[in-house]
């Protein structure tokens, strides 16, 4: 069992935040076994402030089968990420996306009860990720993502990603595609991104392009700069463009994290620039 606290305030220009005040609190349970045929089982479950009434009583709810070379398949009950969603921004951020705080890049297909399939022992190096959800009064269509890792070559990584989500039915599913990667040289992270999100719906694509750089100052201090652009097909939205600045630090199990992203043409509007900033402080047990 491990948990966790933590306390930020965000705020921006042109925006309504109310009370920026905000707590979180957590506690984790994961336990595990091997079976007879040496097959193994992993369930984790989270329980956090989110949890109540009209909710989830557990949510982050996940059982995992190791099938060895096989490679693994997870259940998520819920809160489970697909192939898409987790690769929608892998650019390297001491804390938070460029684009915290506007409009986020497509994030494909992810509901409750869907499933996950690994498997790292193909090929030295090579990683195979398939997400699928299937259809369900939230996911009209169901969908399956496919991504490739490739971490052959000493502090390269290099991933591409695809899949047609069909959440909202014929005639509007959006067929993504992700490519990605990144070099570590000693303290220094640099990576390059760019999403295309191709909709059947008229004038509705996005292409979102993103680059970043982070610095680890000491063990405890790391620092990032990233940048970012989402094109919008329509022709009335103008390029939304993200600037950020990150910052983290750690001393034993509390954690210090603060950003502040500058956005140009918010959601696509021409008229709408903001700052955005958040400070937080999160402790773990």
């Amino acid at each position: 069992m491990t948990g966790g606290a933590s306390m930020t305030f965000t705020g921006g220009s042109n925006t309504q935040t109310g009370n920026g005040w905000a707590m979180n609190d957590n506690i984790a349970f994961a336990w595990n076994g091997e079976l007879d045929n040496g097959m193994t089982v992993d369930v984790n479950f989270l329980l956090d402030n989110g949890d109540g009434t009209g909710a989830q009583i557990f949510d982050n709810r996940s059982l995992a089968i190791g099938m060895g070379d096989a490679g693994t398949l997870t259940f998520w009950g819920n809160s489970g990420d697909g192939v898409i969603s987790a690769n929608d921004d892998k650019m390297p951020a001491a804390y938070e996306e460029s684009w915290n705080g506007a409009d986020a890049p497509g994030q494909g297909a992810a509901t409750t009860n869907m499933f996950w399939y690994n498997n790292s022992s193909l090929m030295d190096g090579l990683s195979i990720d398939i997400s699928h959800v299937p259809s369900s009064t939230t996911e009209v269509l169901s969908t399956t993502e496919y991504g490739l890792t490739y971490t052959g070559v000493e502090g390269l990584t290099l991933s591409y990603n695809q899949g047609k989500d069909g959440g909202a039915g014929l005639g509007s599913k959006i067929d993504n595609k992700i490519l990605w990667a990144t070099y570590s040289y000693g303290p220094v992270t640099v990576g390059i991104q760019e999403n295309t999100a191709d909709s059947e719906v008229v004038s509705s694509d996005e292409d979102f392009t993103s680059m970043g750089v982070s610095y680890a100052v000491t063990d405890e201090l790391s620092v990032s700069y990233t940048q970012s652009k989402l094109d919008y097909e329509l022709g009335t939205l103008t390029d939304q463009e993200s600037v950020s600045f990150g910052a983290s630090y750690t001393m034993g199990s509390m954690a210090f994290v603060a950003t502040h992203n500058k956005h140009d043409n918010v959601s696509g509007a021409d008229t709408s620039d903001r700052d955005w900033y958040e400070i937080g402080v999160s402790f773990a047990f």
